[in-house]
């Protein structure tokens, strides 16, 4: 009997090491998934930095790639409110001249279309070279660096103040992703939570500028802006038509839809509820709705204090030591334009093409405009090989550029 308690209790214990053995061998498995899709989704891919060489290169040396954007008897345009105004904002060049592509090829009078490409500092030779070499008339294309702007230099720049102060928390991560994946305290989850704070986009002034589009585009009654990940496979120009009842941002709500996956986003996807000042005033079941084709009214932007609400938000979640919401512009976007939403069909936005593979190339195909939101983008990769070819079709690889870095369809 005695023997039978002793057997009985060594196989338990046992068993218990085995237990914890196989939980820590999952842990490692999860962080190291976490990991590989980190590394993945934040690299830079060398074809796409020998592209960026090249084009500086022919910058420098080719005074056709260095032409004026537009040529000056087509500036009057860019304030002209009678043209279709766009905006995208992006330091990746082959992104831009896919959303570009196809936004020109599936217009029906693409001569009334104008297109302002905003950059950074060190991607504005690359970009403008790429342009001026692979004009898109008869729509117009404006390519200008974040600098060149007058609102930069006129006194404090809210957003610049946050995002410093942003760059500040976020650097207690120290010793980069291999120190956060040697913690052996902290949840894979919270972990990888830790690993997307560490990615470049999330301090990028390129991932903020629409809050100051009515700044940037002083001139401008409406305008549509344009993630660098969409492709475009309709013409644009009804959404002018669109009635927007004097709301401020045209949005696909993302709360409702045949894809339960992508479609089932709610406030509390985004906010922590947990959160005494979130919970006090917002809906965690309100319908989120999401960035990536916005039109967006500046008339009637320009009355709210969306704005300032935005930036208020901002310093409350610096306060929080980031605990308000998850990573990125969505969250305090979701806040900042609480009350000046106008829903939108969602066939002019098609999201999720970048996170899940549920999408099937017929449904894709019927959208709009389609939206590779997700660590999967289309010239990584890690995109999903079925859905790539609706990106790819965009680019011309028989292109001296393109072939020189081979940059490749598949």
């Amino acid at each position: 009997m005695r023997q039978s308690r002793s057997d009985a209790k060594a196989f338990a214990l046992r068993l218990r090491e085995m237990v914890i053995l196989l939980e820590q061998r999952t842990r490692t498995a999860k962080i190291q998934e976490y990991l590989y899709r980190h590394v993945a989704s934040s690299s830079i891919p060398k074809q796409m930095h020998c592209l960026a060489l090249k084009l500086a290169n022919e910058h420098s040396n080719n005074a056709a790639a260095r032409l004026q954007l537009p040529s000056a008897e087509l500036v009057p345009a860019l304030v002209d409110n009678s043209y279709f105004h766009f905006v995208l904002a992006s330091d990746n060049v082959l992104a831009a001249s896919v959303v570009a592509t196809s936004l020109v090829k599936n217009a029906l009078r693409p001569e009334n279309f104008v297109l302002h490409i905003i950059t950074d500092r060190k991607t504005y030779a690359p970009m403008q070279a790429w342009f001026s070499l692979h004009p898109l008339a008869p729509a117009i294309i404006e390519v200008k660096a974040l600098h060149q702007f007058d609102w930069l230099s006129k006194g404090k720049i809210p957003v610049l103040e946050a995002m410093e102060k942003d760059k500040r928390v976020r650097s207690q991560f120290r010793g980069g992703s291999s120190a956060l994946v040697a913690n052996n305290t902290e949840k894979p989850q919270v972990i990888a939570a830790k690993l997307q704070a560490l990615s470049p986009k999330y301090n990028s002034l390129m991932n903020h500028i629409r809050i100051h589009l009515p700044e940037l585009f002083p001139s401008l009654n409406k305008i549509v802006f344009l993630d660098d990940d969409i492709v475009i496979q309709t013409d644009l120009s009804p959404l002018w038509d669109i009635d927007m009842n004097g709301k401020v941002n045209g949005a696909a709500e993302t709360c409702r839809g045949e894809d339960t996956f992508v479609m089932s986003k709610r406030f509390k996807s985004y906010l922590n509820f947990s959160h005494p000042l979130i919970a006090k005033n917002f809906d965690p079941n309100e319908c989120a709705w999401a960035y990536g084709m916005n039109i967006f009214d500046l008339e009637a932007w320009r009355k709210t204090n969306i704005s300032l609400t935005y930036y208020h938000w901002l310093e409350e979640n610096l306060k929080s030591d980031l605990s308000l919401w998850q990573l990125g512009t969505l969250p305090p976007g979701l806040i900042a334009f609480h009350g000046h939403v106008h829903v939108i069909d969602p066939f002019w936005h098609m999201l999720g093409l970048g996170y899940q593979d549920n999408t099937t190339l017929a449904d894709a195909e019927r959208a709009g405009v389609i939206h590779f939101n997700g660590r999967a983008k289309p010239w990584l990769d890690i995109a999903f090989p079925q859905l790539r070819p609706l990106w790819a079709k965009y680019i011309d690889f028989s292109d001296k550029f393109i072939k020189g870095c081979h940059i490749r369809a598949s």
